[in-house]
C-alpha cells in the first residue's frame, strides 16, 4: 500500500497522477485517486470560493476506501496525508518539484494567482513533506523529485525495487 503525495498542499499537478498510475501499473496495484473518488461519490461538504474547489467530505471518502485499503494492493494519489490512518500504508512517497517547474505547471492549468502563490509557498516551506513526516513513521516516508520524464523513470524503478523487496520479505512475491 503506497501513498503518493505531490508537491504543494492544494490540488495536485497532473504529473503526480501519471506517476501514481505508472507505479500502480508496474507493480500490478490499483490506483485510487482520492479527488476522483470524491467526485464519483459526491463526497463534498462545501465549495471553497477562494480556491475554486470542493471541500472534501473526509468521512465519506475514508469509509469508501476502507475495504480496499484494508486488504492492500493500492496506490493512493492525493495532496494530503494526515486524514489517512497510518496502518493503511507501507510506503509514503512525497513527490517534489522545484518552484519554477511547479509555477509553470500551475500557470499552464490556469490557477488563480493566489492559489498559485499558495502552492509555491507550500513547496518552499516543504509543507507536504513535513506533514508526511509528522503523520507516518519516518522510515516509510521517501522524498523523490518529479520534474522530468527521467525523474518519473527513476521513481518507478526505485518504487518497483522497494515493492519487490517488500513482497519477498512478507512472503507475497
Amino acid at each position: 500500500r503506497l501513498l503518493a503525495r505531490p508537491p504543494a498542499a492544494v490540488p495536485r499537478p497532473l504529473p503526480s497522477r501519471r506517476c501514481a498510475e505508472a507505479v500502480a501499473g508496474r507493480l500490478g496495484l490499483e490506483r485510487i485517486g482520492v479527488s476522483e473518488l470524491a467526485q464519483t461519490l459526491g463526497a463534498h461538504e462545501a465549495w471553497d470560493d477562494e480556491r475554486k474547489c470542493h471541500v472534501l467530505d473526509e468521512d465519506a471518502v475514508l469509509d469508501a476506501m476502507e475495504p480496499k485499503l484494508g486488504k492492500g494492493g493500492c496506490v493512493v494519489d492525493y495532496h494530503a496525508c494526515e486524514l489517512f490512518p497510518e496502518r493503511w500504508f507501507d510506503l509514503v512517497v512525497v513527490l517534489r518539484a522545484g518552484t519554477e517547474v511547479l509555477y509553470d505547471r500551475l500557470r499552464a492549468r490556469n490557477y488563480a494567482d493566489s492559489k498559485l502563490q499558495e502552492n509555491v509557498q507550500c513547496e518552499i516551506m516543504q509543507v507536504v513533506l513535513e506533514e508526511a513526516r509528522e503523520s507516518y513513521a519516518p522510515e516509510i516516508v521517501v522524498e523523490l523529485r518529479n520534474e522530468t520524464p527521467e525523474d518519473l523513470e527513476a521513481t518507478l524503478s526505485r518504487v518497483a525495487t522497494w515493492g519487490e523487496a517488500w513482497a519477498r520479505d512478507h512472503g507475497t512475491g
